[in-house]
């Protein structure tokens, strides 16, 4: 098994470096592609109530035999359930789904400004947590503005903001806010457009100064800039290898040629979440 370095948040929770990804990965064979995961040493499992896979990536954690306590599996909360009342339901069926006595990652999935009920969707997940049946809550797609909010009104900080983050749209001023406030940042499409960057010559040249894919070129700069990364992976082959990124160090000059290649169009669709509404 693959040993992965972790990040800690201001509360002392801890995340492995790199986690898996399941967009997509549903019924049977995303149930395997999961057990096969935590077997090679997976420990950050992602999930969403919008992804449609809560139940398959419950059913995987189940059938590992690995001790439940060393997992931790997130889902996250979608924007048609902010209202406090739908709110509390959605977290109690994700719970339900995933087959677990509690949620150990519970994220606002957006937060959806125009609605505006992002703060009562926080509130819920607060409550959640006090009850126990969530044990650590944060955040996805959350603005700076949309951070104090929550914090100002409930008195509590998320643990975790997962965003887009990868070399096309590297967030250096939100990862550099969220380290200074403790929370983890957690990059979601972390190999952005894959079969354009994977292409590039900065990274095509990084890969083979370390004798490793450019796939695992970009995971390692994740992980020297502090940013958790959960890219989708059902093969054994891919899996085993985006864990081994973990164990590669980029120099800081690297890793800065690397960010570099950052765009002022380097979102991968039009999800500022300013103006972005999922339900």
């Amino acid at each position: 098994m693959t040993e992965t370095p972790s990040f800690t948040a201001h509360n002392g929770f801890r995340l492995p470096a790199i986690g898996l990804g399941t967009y997509r990965m549903d019924g049977e064979a995303g149930a395997a592609a999961v057990t096969a995961g935590i077997d090679l040493g997976y420990r950050l499992i992602d999930s969403a109530f919008n992804y449609g896979n809560e139940g398959a990536v419950g059913a995987g954690v189940a059938a590992s035999p690995v001790d439940r306590d060393d997992l931790i599996v997130t889902t996250k909360l979608p924007g048609r359930h902010h209202a406090a009342a739908k709110a509390r339901t959605s977290i109690e069926e994700s719970r339900f789904r995933l087959g677990l006595d509690a949620t150990d990652l519970h994220l606002i999935h957006w937060p959806n400004p125009r609605v505006d009920l992002y703060a009562e969707a926080w509130q819920a997940l607060v409550e959640a947590q006090s009850r126990g049946t969530v044990r650590q809550i944060g955040v996805s797609n959350f603005l700076p503005a949309h951070l104090d909010r929550i914090e100002s009104e409930t008195g509590v900080r998320p643990v975790v903001n997962q965003i887009e983050v990868h070399p096309y749209f590297p967030q250096t001023d939100a990862l550099q806010l969220h380290a200074e406030q403790g929370i983890l940042t957690v990059a979601w499409s972390p190999l952005g457009r894959a079969r354009e960057l994977l292409q590039e010559p900065v990274i095509i040249e990084v890969a083979e100064a370390h004798g490793i894919s450019p796939a695992q070129t970009v995971l390692a700069w994740h992980v020297a800039r502090g940013t958790v990364s959960i890219p989708k992976a059902s093969s054994p082959e891919h899996q085993r290898a985006n864990l081994a990124a973990g164990s590669v160090q980029l120099s800081p000059a690297e890793v800065d040629a690397i960010t570099g290649l950052g765009r002022p169009d380097g979102r991968l669709f039009e999800g500022d979440p300013a103006t972005h509404e999922e339900m």
